[in-house]
């Protein structure tokens, strides 16, 4: 499988780097006793003490699989939820019980099958990567060096800590995303048999919360796609593919022909919706690039995650409907932090320019956070406070005629001329490929109603220091 991630909080100590060129895998043979050893020591891994800022470890090649029969057995499939429950109690986040979690290594064989269906037809295809299991065993990492949450030194404070403690993306939720991406790679290798599916996004960014949907990336080939063409008629095979083949298992799939096209899914078995693009890779990047700043200071977290709530409370967190997307408003809440008299967050390219350059390999990208020591800010507001300084910054403060939101530049800088940012209402930076993140939002009535929310939430917030104010938290939490 391809390093899909190291999902330990970074950064750590970069000793099990792989070097494998992860587009031309050299084969190994193992003997069919050394497969049933590796399936027998994954069934018996200990889930149980997994918590969200837990280290996470991916494999680094495909799961196991069969000649004959890639996905299907003919049994039905075993229920997991029981060693999962949704709604277990959670570990405080400074426990010292917590250790390092192994995920999808290699998926089992027979104890772990999420489907029952036998295959609609035979292939004598065998992926290379079929070829290439290595034997399980734990790597190492360091525990993360943020394991708590900030104090909440007054009453707002204390409501967005626990909206955030309520609401983040637990280890079972990841763990349900990263099963399902791992048997769709499986499938779409019967296709593609060198492409690798990466799950990013708000999933592995640090980000997330349970309701949060997944985003899967479809790698082909190194090269650049042509989004028009090439990746349309890809993913029209692949559309096709779950609508036959998986027909039983997968729900609603759906090909959008967008800017960048997607196939839109729901699994079944997992209940997530799924967003599937091809070799959009700067979406790799960018999840990495995020969940650097994700964990280098204790109070981004906590912010985002309430700041997506509000906005998704008040209609303007969705591209589909002409307002902010969610990777927008994580990256106008990294750059209020970014330009705060006192700031609370650097500008990560500009410090690290070889961490995060696009230079940098696709399947080294998830190493790339190792070399980020922590950021120490002198600015010791409170949560409250930075939600309150960030609904007036953009209310009151930021210009939106004539500046562009930059996370790369770490301060608000002129727009350009080119007809990207021409005439745009609202200017976001991608931070690697240089897009406008918030082109969605081209109708001045949108635009409007996204200042007035600010304006409106900034001035209510502000006399009565309550988040319900501004965001119902018995909404909120029901939702997740």
């Amino acid at each position: 499988m391809f390093p899909n991630s190291i999902l330990g909080r970074p950064p750590f100590t970069p000793n099990h780097q792989q070097h494998n060129n992860f587009f031309a895998l050299s084969p190994t043979l193992y003997s069919h006793q050394q497969l049933i050893d590796a399936q027998y020591n994954f069934q018996n891994i200990d889930f149980s003490r997994a918590v969200t800022l837990q280290p996470l470890t991916y494999g680094t090649v495909s799961p196991i699989q069969t000649s004959t029969s890639p996905l299907f057995r003919g049994r039905k499939r075993i229920n997991d939820e029981k060693s999962f429950p949704l709604d277990g109690k959670r570990q405080r986040f400074h426990s010292p019980h917590q250790e390092p979690t192994i995920i999808n290594q290699i998926v089992p064989l027979s104890g772990d099958r999420r489907y029952s269906m036998p295959p609609l037809f035979h292939t004598h295809y065998v992926p290379d990567v079929v070829r290439c299991v290595p034997p399980l065993r734990e790597i190492p990492l360091l525990e993360p060096r943020e394991i708590t949450l900030p104090e909440a030194k007054d009453k707002l404070s204390q409501q967005i800590l626990e909206l955030f403690e309520t609401c983040q993306q637990q280890a079972s939720d990841l763990k349900k995303k990263e099963l399902c991406r791992a048997q769709l790679q499986r499938e779409i290798q019967l296709l593609f048999p060198q492409s690798r599916l990466f799950l990013v996004g708000s999933s592995l960014n640090g980000f997330g919360a349970r309701s949060s949907d997944g985003d899967l990336c479809l790698v082909v080939k190194e090269e650049p796609v042509n989004q028009k063409t090439e990746a349309r008629h890809i993913l029209t095979l692949v559309h096709k593919h779950f609508c036959t083949r998986l027909s039983g298992y997968i729900e609603r799939p759906q090909l959008i022909r967008a800017k960048v096209p997607i196939v839109k899914f729901r699994d079944k078995v997992s209940c997530v919706e799924f967003d599937l693009n091809v070799n959009n890779t700067v979406g790799i990047r960018n999840t990495f690039l995020l969940r650097t700043y994700a964990y280098l200071e204790n109070r981004v977290r906590p912010l985002v995650l309430v700041i997506k709530k509000w906005a998704s409370h008040h209609d303007i967190n969705d591209a589909s409907r002409g307002t902010l997307s969610s990777y927008s408003l994580v990256l106008m809440v990294l750059h209020y932090l970014q330009t705060l008299p006192e700031p609370i967050l650097p500008s990560l390219q500009k410090i690290y320019p070889e961490s995060f350059s696009t230079s940098v390999q696709l399947h080294l990208v998830h190493h790339t956070p190792c070399n980020v020591p922590p950021y120490l800010s002198k600015n010791e507001s409170s949560l409250g406070d930075l939600l309150l300084g960030f609904l007036k910054y953009y209310a009151t403060e930021f210009d939106w005629n004539t500046q562009m939101i930059s996370v790369r530049e770490a301060k608000a800088i002129p727009r350009p001329e080119d007809i990207e940012w021409r005439n745009k209402y609202i200017c976001v930076e991608e931070p690697f490929d240089g897009t406008n993140t918030a082109r969605a939002v081209h109708e001045k009535q949108k635009f409007d109603m996204i200042k007035d929310q600010f304006l409106k939430s900034w001035q209510r917030l502000k006399n009565k220091r309550d988040l319900n104010s501004v965001l119902p938290l018995r909404a909120a939490t029901l939702k997740r």
